[in-house]
């Protein structure tokens, strides 16, 4: 008889399997990855997966909470590291141009899934919306730090940069959204 799975086990299986589901359907589409080539690249058996995750549904949604916390982490670990309030704020786009130069960039994986379940998961779509939400307060707390209320000009600028590149393949869209919110606040 095979011993029993530890927490620890459970715990690494869970993460290699969300690693793995992260990176098909970022580069492919969820709907174009089925639960056999997830299981496939993971080395785990479906049973197994369906005893994290009920339904694919369910993978997905925390695949996309857990890139929010990265995601997010990220950007704030490379912003506020800088000093000064209204260079913090361009620093967000400094940030989405590295990401947007990466190999394998495909635009925002929430905006990627609203498209393909926004409509027909609520799950998915209530976790999109959280993610758009706490993106705009984290803005949204740079930009106060300024002084100039410019919060929505800001948050539409990155935003629209993001989708602009994913669809465009290219990292410009950044660097003219930096230009555009430099003249929001004044900075030279």
């Amino acid at each position: 008889m095979p011993a029993p799975i530890t927490e620890e086990q459970n715990r690494l299986d869970r993460e290699a399997l969300l690693d793995v589901a992260e990176r098909l359907f970022y580069e492919r589409g969820i709907q174009a990855v089925g639960m056999d080539e997830v299981r496939a690249a993971s080395g785990l058996p479906l049973k197994r997966i369906y005893r994290f995750f009920a339904a694919k549904e369910g993978l997905v949604v925390a695949m996309l909470k857990r890139r929010d916390q990265r995601w997010r982490g990220d950007l704030a670990a490379h912003v506020e590291q800088v000093p000064d309030p209204r260079e913090r704020v361009l620093a967000i786009f400094d940030w989405l141009a590295e990401w947007f130069a990466q190999p394998g960039f495909r635009g925002c994986a929430w905006v990627n899934a609203h498209g393909e379940l926004g409509s027909s998961s609520e799950a998915v779509l209530s976790e999109v919306r959280s993610h758009k939400r706490a993106f705009h307060d984290q803005i949204a707390l740079w930009v106060h730090a300024t002084g100039v209320p410019v919060v929505e000009p800001v948050f539409l600028l990155a935003e629209g940069a993001i989708v602009t590149a994913g669809i465009s393949g290219d990292p410009a869209p950044a660097r003219h959204a930096r230009a555009a919110v430099a003249m929001l606040l004044g900075t030279p």
